[in-house]
């Protein structure tokens, strides 16, 4: 089975034999970001070389990374990320130790507080040493590293025929250089420097001896990126103070939301921070990257996705997400890349692999639903902005997009926007569920190409919908005219061929014989979020979508629990992604059935309390049991843009907001807020060139809502209904 079937992780590689380490509890992953370098290590702050590391530009340039003290890993007190996800923090002790005069130091006496950060492509490390003993320690400490530059893909199971020249690693006084030389002729480096001299230094370790006298503190300071430095607290000070001050800034954009509840607070503040780690700001504006580890660069599907989630607080996050798709935007048809003329990018990657094409996601265009949810986003972002500007310089770029879709659906057998990959090396499913076992026939059978998935058809709808009504605000009539038929003609389409009657759903697919794919997904929620059944249809979906056959308390599965491949383990087929049951409740929210979001809103929050206020790319489908937690999915990535930015969703879907940038107006509809919060403050709310406070307040029952100008402009109209 090929990686390149699917995007995820082979659960065996993450659970590897650890024989080769010493044994220790297994620890959760912590994750740090800048740009397109990040670090995923566990909580004793060490890389075991499995699937963490230091990654640069999709390269593993530190694969091990080990604190031993006395040849003993220390014992774990407790590790935490700061809240605005610019620190991680250890917090580790000693086992006991051999002293030269033959005395024991006890366990537990030496205090290491392991501190980092990741700023401009480098790591910055703090040792900080104290000695809570009764006599002087002279503390044998040794940090053992390697760098195996292996690609992404790579540390995902990719095998490769050849590779390029690894270097033996160059030791000088107080760093080490290691070095490889990739058949794509680019030299990667990775130094460590260390702030004191080692008392010895080689290849792959440093010792040192280092004498902490009774309630002394000392201080090591450590370094790793391309070249090498000299550490010290200046730098260290320096580049913490200039990542926070950028995360600061990232995360003052947008409206913030506060609310009567302290945990809730804590989610939405996480949420935030973690959409704030994962943006990375390009050329073209602020763009989030995907999640972290395995998928952290500009994809498509994901950046639009978590845009649209972020769009009624943020505006600014789509802006950058539209100008640099459009940039990306497919010229020419590649079989290789999957691209045709006016398609929009899936994927991007910077790897040595994909520049020399051993793969073709370099910059890769299998995604079937990118470019109808371009369209959708771009429509989305005008009419909650208003910015006409913007959207006259994205117009050439939306106009290809469309065109695209136009040659798509008449060129398909059954008149859909449908998929087959145009090389092998592509992904052989091209919607959100990518993996190579996620579209199926009722009876198991695989489906023949090319293949119209349901919710797919739903974004070209509503991509048509909408972008007849910009096209009519341009004076552009017979383009809207044109494209509201399509529109139409597809919601007929889908209704009539999609539709399953005996079973009161919608089929997940449509394959190359015109044959649907009689299984029950969550894709058909997809439909309510873009308003394309009739109402009748709508609430037989919404109906099943909340019974114990796809809700299990925690969440919705991707899988009904009666289908063939179902299996609440595995990637697509049963599993629960928080933007997945995001979609599904805000398209439920949309037919009028905003109580039965609020439960799906509380479901999500206490799962997200489970996982410590960060909700997992997915996790396992297993029932809710009492007393019992959500199970993770052991290679998921976290934090993942799009499951957090599940949060805003569901909360806008709860609310009922509704911002027209045309009018300059704030519409509120049939609120209602989450489970145990009795008012909620939407705070520096922008709409147009104003910003406002918007309150809900509960009173028994009811939910009202208030505006509040900050700047003494009009208050736009609120609409209750």
């Amino acid at each position: 089975m090929s990686l390149l079937d699917e995007r995820k992780l082979d659960p065996a590689i993450a659970l590897a034999s650890m024989d080769d380490i010493a044994p220790r509890e297994p620890a959760r992953q912590y994750a740090l970001k800048h740009g397109d370098c990040f670090i995923v290590a566990d909580a004793y702050g060490d890389i075991q070389g499995r699937g963490d590391g230091l990654f640069l530009d999709d390269t593993r340039i530190l694969s091990d990374y080990r604190l031993t003290i006395g040849d003993r890993p220390p014992s774990l007190l407790g590790a935490s990320l700061s809240q605005d996800n610019v620190l991680f923090r250890t917090n580790l002790t000693n086992l006991p130790l051999p002293s030269a005069e033959g005395r024991k130091t006890r366990q537990g006496v030496i205090h290491i507080e392991r501190t980092r950060l990741i700023w401009n492509d480098r790591m910055y490390e703090r040792l900080a040493l104290s000695n809570y003993g009764e006599h002087e320690v002279l503390l044998p400490l040794k940090l053992h590293f390697e760098a195996d530059f292996r690609d992404m893909f790579e540390v995902r199971g990719s095998k490769r025929s050849q590779r390029g020249r690894a270097f033996e690693a160059q030791a000088g006084k107080d760093c080490v250089t290691m070095r490889y030389h990739g058949l794509d002729d680019v030299v990667r480096e990775s130094t460590i420097s260390f702030s004191r001299s080692p008392s010895r230094l080689a290849a792959n370790e440093a010792e040192f001896q280092i004498c902490l006298q009774r309630r002394e503190r000392e201080t090591l300071f450590i370094e790793i990126g391309k070249t090498p430095e000299v550490p010290n607290r200046m730098r260290f000070r320096a580049a913490a103070a200039r990542a926070r001050f950028g995360m600061r800034t990232k995360r003052r954009h947008g409206a913030t939301i506060h609310s009567s509840g302290r945990v809730f607070n804590d989610w939405i503040s996480r949420a935030r921070a973690d959409i704030a780690l994962l943006t990375t700001d390009l050329a073209t504006g602020p763009y989030p990257y995907a999640g972290i580890p395995w998928f952290s660069t500009a994809f498509g599907r994901d950046g639009v996705i978590s845009a649209l989630q972020m769009l009624w607080v943020d505006p600014r996050l789509a802006r950058g997400v539209l100008a640099f798709l459009a940039q990306h935007q497919a010229t020419e048809t590649v079989p290789f890349s999957d691209s045709e003329p006016g398609k929009i990018m899936h994927e991007t990657r910077k790897g040595e692999m994909a520049t020399l094409r051993e793969l073709p996601f370099g910059r890769y265009y299998g995604g079937v639903d990118t470019t109808p949810l371009y369209i959708y986003l771009a429509c989305a972002y005008a009419d909650r902005t208003g910015d006409m500007e913007f959207i006259d310089m994205l117009w050439p770029s939306i106009k290809a997009a469309a065109q695209w879709m136009d040659r798509a659906i008449d060129r398909d057998p059954n008149g859909f926007v449908s998929y087959r990959r145009a090389a092998d090396t592509g992904l052989a499913n091209q919607g959100w569920k990518d993996s190579f076992d996620s579209v199926f026939h009722i009876d198991g059978r695989v489906p023949k190409g090319p293949i119209a998935l349901v919710e797919v058809q739903g974004y070209a709808f509503a991509a048509y919908t909408r972008l007849s009504m910009l096209a009519r605000r341009r004076g552009e009539l017979q383009r809207a005219d044109a494209w509201q038929a399509r529109a139409e003609k597809m919601r007929e389409a889908v209704e009539d061929k999609f539709w399953m009657e005996d079973r009161k759903f919608y089929a997940m697919a449509i394959d190359g014989d015109g044959l649907p794919c009689r299984v029950r997904t969550s894709n058909a929620g997809h439909l309510l979020f873009v308003g394309l059944p009739s109402p009748e249809r709508a609430q037989h979906v919404a109906d099943q979508l909340l019974s114990a056959q796809f809700h299990t308390g925690w969440g919705v599965r991707t899988l009904a629990e009666d289908e063939i491949f179902f299996n609440p383990m595995s990637y697509h087929n049963g599993s629960i992604w928080p933007h997945d049951s995001a979609i599904c409740a805000a398209g439920l929210a949309r037919y009028g059935n905003r109580d039965h979001v609020v439960r799906l809103m509380s479901n999500t929050f206490e799962a997200a309390v489970h996982f410590d206020m960060r909700l997992p790319e997915l996790f396992c489908g297993f029932p809710r049991a009492v007393g019992e937690a959500p199970i993770a999915y052991p290679v998921a990535c976290l934090p993942q843009a799009w499951s957090s930015g599940a949060v805003f969703m569901l909360l806008q879907s709860c609310l009922g907001v509704q911002i027209d940038g045309w009018r300059g107006e704030v519409q509120v509809e049939q609120s209602y807020l989450p489970i145990g919060i009795d008012n909620l403050t939407v705070r520096h709310l922008g709409v147009g060139d104003a910003v406002y406070d918007l309150t809900f307040q509960r009173f028994g029952d009811r939910v009202i809502a208030d505006l509040q100008t900050r700047d003494q402009s009009p208050a736009p109209v609120i609409v209750h209904a």
